[in-house]
């Protein structure tokens, strides 16, 4: 079985046997499991979409949505089985809904999928990882639904069941006259800061009325003068379902950091609006809502987990709690381990009693799978639950380590005998609704249950109080009318209300689900087994080869795992009638040598799952003792090994040639390295082992002649090994290495490399120090400057650095460490350097400097961990040398760019969580007052009108930088030159410190009145369109001129280019700005851009563009064609309008999406337009693109060639390198993509 592990020409064995005969047996996926207890179904995590579970698991459990979406037929939705039709109109949201609530409802399976959905919402799988705020997925959710559900019978859908008005009311003192504004509301969102609950913040938003008095009188438009007024806001209409969403991530001014709240606030089971409502005649049970939802959050405000809290209004789920009884003290040896039991409690005692340490949970259920033949997911989760959740619920027996990896049994713990315990420990299932009072007017015990994605579990009312406040607390609340009430025929019926189309497909579903776990229950318990019977095979070269055809020689049989080795043996031995004597079954395996007995399986009564029987095991059937007459040596230690010999040939008459031979020997893995002298029939000579240096390098080692009477396993050798047998009288060295010298071989795997980085002159500049895990770095760095022969001084004033992969020294290892404690590993790479290694108090860090000339060389400081922010940056600067005292430090993110800084001086870096090897960044400048951003502006040119790249001399003399030069000025160019952001010019104007609340427009204005902008005659704000600047060029288009610089996102390090318009813009959320240059046919070059913008609320397709670039050049639309210039690359991508992308999931052809792959479509792109009537070929290149691949290849070649001298370099001297940085990616923003239904 593991002959198809090597590859040896010269083997004895062709790996074509070990596969002859065997039959390839198919992994079949494990199906979905079934529900567990709860009979609620999941939804699984597609690895950030825990927040979106959570909001659909709330709208599933609202009946009446749930209910209403239902009522959508297909002649309304259409079907998706037509989606694909282009004149089809399928609205492919609500119909996935459908779809997934009704999986819900009636699948059999834990946990349902939102594939399908997401893929409706036009996310990709880089969506589906990166979590989003729940709160805003609600809103953008309920416009796409409304969106969708447009020219339906649905159209009012969220409408009704959500939306309520809110007044607000201003009253004039002196006329009594009501100036009113209504606003709508789809949720309430409410302060959680200084608020002590719900109540609280309903009473401040809707009770408390501001007065204008004083210097801050209102003007009445009745009275024409300033009067006293009072302005107050109430609730008009109030709809059936009420969503309230918590405002718990604020912003801190000082710190100029998110945070979230995590103070205590209080929400009610039932609330009664009434006090926060327009005064009416009606009885106060219209104004009464009871919770039902609460969806927790779970981290901080840059991350964490959501689940929710639901109300199973209809009683869908099995709500039952678990109880335990005492138990009093018994004798644990009632419990044996070869005992069946069904109970999980007995099986779980039995086999953690004969562990006498932790043991991983995972182990433990493959324990389980040993013993009882199936896996605890099998045989006890659909009663029980989860094991980790059954561990937990018998805490007094079991105990989970805090992160519930390991288990071990109480110290406590006592059980009784079997039959007592089986008597008296039996789980009582405490439903806590005793009575089932009628589902219209009487009043049960609400049903709530934790939905953590996959997971369902109960939990009781008292259990929301939990998230009142914390880490793990209410996001958003869900309250339902009082008076809505449910019909009697929905109680316990998933069925009701579903469709009969969706009720038909659930039931076939259902019933493929079951015909599929029967199959993997059938074959997960039968095992595999190929029988190789002693009489077909004969011992050669100290391993069993077949005498006979594979066919004959093995037989392939199915057994069940679950059936002992005494039936294996008896089957056997009724299917062999001829046999004869003892029959004993022994586990064989196949080597490149021929197959090889390891283990005897005894022990009739158990097993073949207890035996460990794996599938496809190869069976060898014998005596025990003896095959074809020669007795056989078994086991691990007489392995026979595959060796390839070396040894000079031999002429006819005797004497010694100059060619070496290469032959295959078979040897005992047990035996001694000397018997290959014997077996070679050689008297006297040298045994040469290959091994390698630590640069890859192969060579010849000489085993000493102590060491001959070693075994091939003590040297580590191993199939396909090769041994060089040298005449001892012989000087030949041309299989030696290139120093002509015999090696002494050394462990490879015991020693650790040490390179001289103390700049000092030595004999050696890396010596091989033996080492092992518990040795001190001491020892090793006092044998390193022995070896290396350098100067004793350097005891006292030297330290042990790792090197990483890219050649960096890091953090100081303390003398008193050992390799374990300090995580180095055997073959690892260190340097020698000057300078003692930091203490157990010391901080040895890495720090480097950034200003407007970029990053600086890194540097090393060794500071006492007590020391404040305030007095390191002075030692750095000293160290540095820099003047100054406009600087400040930031931490080095995840990313190697300047992150987080450390605002708070007179803190000290242990306070701040530094630790030895941290980075940190010296920036240039003093940090901006909170609130307020520092903002670099650039000018940016793409091309001038005569259409060439602007260029220095072009520019008044004025328009400079300090250093009076542009940062990426463009050569010179023809018209030919795509015009790409990477190819214009930015030109630094200056900087602009504006406050986050500020709109874009001020931004404008704000640069507007920068000294060197006065060259640029731009008339208005209106005239300039705004960019971020990612790497030295244009990134994102920031469109909306009143938009807040806080909704824009544009991060502490922003950096704002501004580009001139011939004419006002105002661009739409959805419109795509786009640089179109016509090719110019019979020549390989371009005109003009024409900036194009393009709505894409229709969406974003090939066909759409086609049609607004034909409209453009006047050209048919027949006629044009278009592709997009990837400048990084020098290629350009033809757009197709019968593009189709293929899915990954379901195999379905999907409607091109320009802005999804390959193309990547987003502002400022260029795109190539050619006129098929005056050109058709498929080239879009130019004569710079056939240029850039060159340099590019160039580039490429020289950077191999780098990489090779810089590894032929490195075993003799050591350099550091700097840092590389990475740009950091844009964040991207939530949003569902919804076709045109209007």
């Amino acid at each position: 079985m593991f002959g198809d592990l090597f590859e040896e020409d010269n083997s004895s064995v062709p790996n074509s046997w070990y596969e002859k005969g065997k039959k390839s047996k198919t992994k079949t996926l494990e199906p979905p499991a079934p529900r567990e207890f709860t009979n609620l179904s999941g939804i699984r995590n597609q690895g950030g979409t825990c927040y979106l579970n959570s909001l659909l698991q709330t709208l599933h459990f609202t009946p009446e949505f749930r209910e209403a979406l239902f009522s959508l037929g297909p002649e309304e939705l259409g079907s998706l089985e037509d989606k694909d039709k282009p004149d089809a109109k399928v609205r492919i949201i609500p119909l996935q809904l459908q779809r997934l609530f009704s999986q819900l409802l009636l699948l059999d399976q834990e946990a349902a999928s939102t594939a399908d959905l997401t893929d409706s919402f036009g996310w990709t799988s880089n969506e589906e990882m990166r979590q989003h705020d729940v709160q805003e997925l609600n809103r953008i959710l309920f416009s796409a639904l409304e969106s969708s559900l447009v020219g339906t019978s649905g159209h009012d859908l969220i409408n009704r069941l959500y939306h309520g008005t809110i007044v607000n009311q201003m009253v004039c003192k002196e006329c009594q006259s009501i100036s009113e504004k209504q606003e709508d509301f789809l949720d309430l969102t409410v302060a959680v800061k200084n608020v002590s609950g719900l109540a609280d913040a309903l009473w401040n938003m809707y009770v408390e009325e501001e007065v204008f008095d004083g210097d801050n009188l209102y003007h009445c438009g009745t009275c024409d003068q300033l009067v006293t007024a009072v302005k107050s806001a109430k609730l008009r209409k109030l709809p059936p379902f009420l969503t309230v969403s918590l405002l718990r991530f604020n912003f801190d001014f000082v710190k100029c950091e998110r945070y979230k709240d995590t103070s205590c606030y209080t929400f009610p089971l039932r609330i009664n609006l009434r006090p926060f409502c327009e005064q009416s005649e009606s009885d106060d049970s219209e104004y009464m809502y009871d919770l039902f939802s609460v969806i927790v959050h779970k981290g901080g405000c840059y991350g964490g987990h959501y689940h929710v809290y639901i109300q199973d209004i209809d009683h869908l789920g099995n709500w039952q709690f678990q109880e335990e009884e005492s138990q009093p003290d018994v004798s644990l040896k009632a419990l044996r381990i070869g005992e069946e039991t069904d109970d999980p409690l007995m099986v779980l005692h039995a086999i953690l009693s004969q562990e006498s340490n932790l043991i991983p949970v995972d182990q433990l259920g493959q324990k389980i799978l040993k013993k009882t033949g199936l896996s605890w997911n099998q045989k006890y989760r659909k009663q029980h639950g989860a094991l980790r959740k059954f561990l937990q619920l018998h805490s007094q027996i079991f105990l989970l380590s805090s992160d519930e990896s390991t288990v071990s049994l109480s110290k406590n713990c006592s059980l009784q005998s079997k039959e007592d315990f089986q008597r008296n420990s039996q789980r009582v299932f405490k439903t806590l609704t005793s009575e089932t009072p009628e589902f219209n007017g009487g009043t049960s015990c609400p049903h709530w249950f934790d939905i953590n994605d996959s997971k369902v579990q109960p939990i009781q009312e008292k259990d929301i109080e939990q998230q009142f406040q914390g880490k793990e607390s209410a996001y958003m609340l869900f309250y339902r009318k009082s008076q809505l009430q449910r019909p009697p025929e929905a109680r316990a019926n998933p069925r009701y209300g579903v469709p009969g189309h969706l009720l038909s497909e659930m039931d076939a579903a259902n019933q493929e689900l079951r015909a599929e776990r029967a199959q993997w229950e059938s074959a997960s318990n039968h095992l595999e087994l190929h029988l190789h019977l002693s009489p077909h095979y004969r011992l050669v070269s100290g391993a069993l080869h077949p005498v006979v055809s594979p066919a004959e020689s093995v037989w392939h049989w199915t057994f069940d795992k679950r059936r002992t080795l005494g039936e294996l043996r008896q089957a056997v031995f009724q299917l062999l009638d001829f046999w004869e004597g003892d029959m004993v079954l022994s586990v064989a395996r196949f080597v490149p040598a021929g197959l090889h007995i390891y283990q005897t399986l005894d022990g009739d009564e158990r097993t073949l799952c207890e035996v460990e029987i794996a599938d496809g095991e190869d069976i060898f059937v014998w005596n025990g003792v003896e095959v074809g007459g020669v007795q056989i040596q078994t086991g691990l230690d007489c392995e026979p090994l595959l060796l390839n010999v070396l040894q000079r040939a031999t002429s006819g008459e005797g004497a010694k040639c100059e060619q070496w031979v290469e032959s295959s020997h078979v040897f005992p893995s047990n035996a001694e390295v000397g018997t290959v002298l014997t077996a070679l029939a050689v008297p006297t000579a040298v045994i040469c082992l290959s091994s390698a240096d630590s640069m890859g390098k192969h060579s010849w080692s000489a085993v000493p002649t102590e060491d001959l009477k070693k075994t091939f396993r003590e040297h580590g050798l191993r199939n396909g090994s090769s041994l060089l047998i040298q005449d001892s009288d012989s000087g030949d060295p041309s299989l030696l290495s290139r120093q002509e010298k015999w090696n002494i071989r050394t462990n490879e795997n015991n020693w650790l490399q040490v390179i001289n980085a103390c700049q000092l002159e030595s004999e050696e500049q890396q010596v091989k120090i033996s080492a092992a895990v518990n040795t001190v770095v001491f020892d090793i760095r006092i044998k390193a400057i022995q070896e290396l022969k350098l100067m004793k001084e350097l005891a006292e004033n030297s330290c042990l650095r790792p090197i990483d992969r890219n050649g960096k020294l890091l953090s100081p290892v303390p003398d008193s460490y050992t390799l374990k404690k300090a995580d180095l590993k055997m073959g690892s790479t260190l340097g020698l350097c000057l300078g003692k290694a930091p203490t157990s108090t010391q901080l040895f860090l890495f720090f480097t400097t950034e200003s407007d000339g970029g990053p600086g060389t890194e540097m090393e400081i060794t500071v006492e961990e007590t020391v404040s922010v305030k007095e390191c940056l002075k030692k750095m600067l000293e160290q540095s040398g820099l003047p100054g005292n406009t600087w400040h430090l930031r931490k080095m993110d995840w990313c190697y760019e300047a992150g987080e800084a450390l605002r708070e001086e007179d803190a000290t870096l242990k306070a701040l969580g530094l630790r030895s090897g941290d980075t940190l960044v010296l920036m240039e400048g003093a940090l901006p007052p909170p609130g307020f951003l520092k903002i670099p502006i650039w000018w940016y040119q793409p091309w001038d009108p005569s259409g060439h790249h602007q260029i220095l001399e072009d520019l008044p003399s004025s328009a400079t930088t300090q250093d009076g030069a542009w940062r990426t000025a463009s050569s010179p160019g023809a018209r030919g030159n795509p015009v790409e952001p990477s190819q214009a010019s930015l030109h630094y104007l200056g900087d602009v410190d504006i406050s986050e609340d500020a709109a874009l427009a001020e931004l404008k204005a704000q640069a507007m009145t920068l000294p060197s902008f006065s060259e640029f005659a731009v008339p208005s704000p209106t005239f300039l369109r705004a960019w971020t600047v990612e790497g030295r060029r244009p990134g994102r288009l920031l469109r909306s001129n009143q938009l807040q610089l806080r909704e824009c996102r544009l991060g502490r390090r922003a950096e704002v280019c501004l580009e001139r318009l011939q004419r006002e813009e105002h661009l739409g959320p959805q419109d795509l700005v786009l640089r179109a240059q016509l090719r110019l046919p019979g020549e390989r070059t371009y005109s003009l851009p024409v900036d194009v913008v393009w709505d894409t609320a229709r969406g974003c397709t090939a066909a759409s563009l086609r049609q607004r670039v034909a409209d453009i050049y006047s050209l048919p639309v027949e006629k044009v064609d278009m592709a997009k210039h990837f400048p990084e690359k020098f290629e350009w991508i033809p757009i197709s309008s019968w593009n189709q992308q293929i899915s990954k999931r379901r195999k379905k052809k999907k409607q091109d999406n320009l802005q999804g792959a390959p193309y990547y479509l987003k502002d400022g792109d260029t795109i190539g337009v050619k006129n098929l009537l005056a050109e058709d070929d498929d080239d879009f290149s130019t004569v710079r693109d056939d240029l850039g691949k060159e340099k590019q290849r160039q580039l490429a070649l020289g950077k191999k060639k780098s990489r090779e001298a810089h590894r032929a370099q490195s075993s003799n001297a050591f350099s550091v390198t700097e840092m590389s940085t990475r740009p950091r990616g844009t964040e991207a923003s939530l949003s569902i993509h919804v076709g045109s239904f209007r």
